[in-house]
């Protein structure tokens, strides 16, 4: 059994890798979205963390961005970064690490075959979230929104979650207790 120290640094420890991630981040034209390796960590984490313990950690990056510290792409920080239009990206982790936590209880990260799909709905839900919300704070028409916050970066989150969906059952293999 861990300790409330220990579940602690677990929880801060994914906010962190999130934050790492973050900073691996490139611009695509056209869009205030970069592409970042943020939905990377957010379905590392939850998998690896449940549910609870998962989006805990995101609103510990959240809440650790909001107050100042440069964990936001390319180092952003601060409420108007979750307030403006590419706020709802940040905010759809939370939903997005419960969803991937719950069902990696589940043991749906178990294996690659189940793995992938589940990181990548993960994903799914992060933009999804993040394009309404930069439709409504841009002042944009959907379809403008979802071609600059939704269509590019597919591609990525594709990538991401084939990386997750090998990631993680390679993990839980190496972590099963051996018999002596």
């Amino acid at each position: 059994m861990r300790t409330r120290a220990q579940e602690a640094a677990l929880v801060l420890g994914a906010a962190l890798f999130t934050a790492l991630l973050a900073q691996v981040a490139l611009s695509v034209p056209g869009s205030p979205v970069p592409i970042t390796g943020q939905t990377l960590a957010v379905v590392l984490t939850a998998a690896a963390l449940g549910p609870q313990r998962g989006m805990a950690a995101q609103a510990a990056y959240l809440l650790l961005g909001a107050v100042g510290l440069p964990f936001f792409a390319k180092g952003a920080s601060g409420w108007g970064a979750l307030a403006g239009p590419t706020g709802g990206f940040l905010v759809g982790f939370l939903p997005a690490a419960f969803l991937v936590g719950l069902a990696a209880r589940h043991g749906y990260d178990r294996r690659w075959w189940t793995a992938v799909p589940l990181f990548f709905a993960g994903q799914l839900l992060v933009l999804v979230i993040g394009v309404r919300w930069l439709q409504v704070k841009a002042g944009l028409d959907f379809a403008t929104a979802f071609q600059k916050g939704f269509l590019p970066f597919i591609p990525g989150g594709l990538i991401k979650a084939v990386i997750a969906g090998l990631f993680m059952p390679l993990v839980w293999t190496l972590a099963r207790p051996r018999a002596p």
